[in-house]
């Protein structure tokens, strides 16, 4: 009797016959980031699927992700595990509401994170990261204007760094980062005296402000590998536990709830499972799929961000 296929077999088989890269974001479930063939964050996931040369993106994270490398990647098929992978950050940035803003200041250039939908990315002037946002603020001329859109914690961050008292600021936020509590992180402090604090520059203000690093979520995985110290306080989505334990597991690292629920985790990024991952590839559904008008303006702020780098 032959035996039955386990679901990482299966989900091997299908990517091989696919020709297919599996690319996962550092908040997806530990056993997605085992099959990867890359893991890593929002801008590193956009330039690895910028230099894919295969048949298939199988992208585990959330729509926007895979939005941005199907605009890297337009003849080629990309696909999601779960389509109601959604973010909070997208949906609280409507494109409408962003036209409407941009009509009322004509002359701003518009700085869009990349954590926005398709139609967003389209509108704006050039896009960023958390991990690069201060740098293309800094790139664009100090007398030019800005729209910084969606984050809010995100964009206060960056005009403290850069001093641009001429950015306005949307009101978007994150449901994991900005509800992380000043009060919980300076109890963990006290319970954890000798820990260091590493957050994502969504986090709110208070929380940055505790903070002995702030940064990207590989850049925070990358300070609490390389930096002396036994204990850290990490401030972003506890998936990323996955990979401080496995790049450092004689440290300790100590995840804070937020005011959401008694936890650190991103309900969307969980919605993809090894299931869902395995019956996309034999499926190729859901797929990504964006208007030729659309894939080509967005294209433009993206390339402009790369040139920055």
């Amino acid at each position: 009797m032959l035996a039955t296929k386990t679901i990482t077999e299966e989900i091997l088989e299908w990517k091989k016959e696919r020709r297919a890269i599996l690319l996962a974001h550092h908040y997806q479930e530990p056993e997605i980031q085992d099959l990867a063939d890359w893991v890593g964050d929002s801008l590193e996931l956009a330039r690895k699927a910028r230099e894919f040369d295969g048949e298939v993106i199988a992208f585990c994270g959330v729509w926007f992700m895979a939005e941005t490398a199907k605009v890297l990647n337009p003849k080629r098929i990309v696909v999601v595990p779960d389509r109601e992978a959604g973010c909070s950050l997208v949906d609280s940035c409507p494109v409408e509401q962003l036209r409407a803003w941009k009509r009322r200041h004509p002359d701003h250039v518009v700085v869009s994170y990349i954590n926005t939908s398709i139609e967003v990315k389209a509108e704006s002037d050039i896009l960023c990261t958390s991990r690069n946002a201060v740098q293309i603020v800094n790139s664009i001329p100090p007398e030019k204007p800005i729209l910084f859109v969606p984050d809010a914690n995100l964009g206060q961050w960056v005009k403290r760094q850069t001093g641009r008292e001429n950015m306005k600021v949307w009101q978007g936020a994150c449901l994991v980062h900005a509800t992380f509590p000043a009060r919980r992180l300076a109890a963990a402090r006290a319970e954890h005296p000798g820990a260091l604090v590493a957050a994502h520059p969504e986090c709110p203000p208070q929380v940055l402000d505790q903070a002995d690093f702030v940064g990207s979520t590989s850049a925070i995985i990358q300070w609490c590998v390389e930096t002396p110290g036994e204990e850290f306080i990490v401030m972003t989505e506890s998936g990323v536990s996955h990979s401080l334990h496995r790049l450092a597991p004689h440290k300790r690292f100590y995840f804070i709830p937020n005011e959401n629920c008694n936890c650190s985790e991103c309900p969307y990024m969980k919605r993809n499972t090894l299931e869902k991952l395995r019956d996309c590839l034999r499926d190729l559904e859901p797929r990504v799929e964006i208007p030729h008008d659309i894939l080509r303006r967005a294209l433009i702020p993206l390339e402009r961000m790369f040139a920055v780098q």
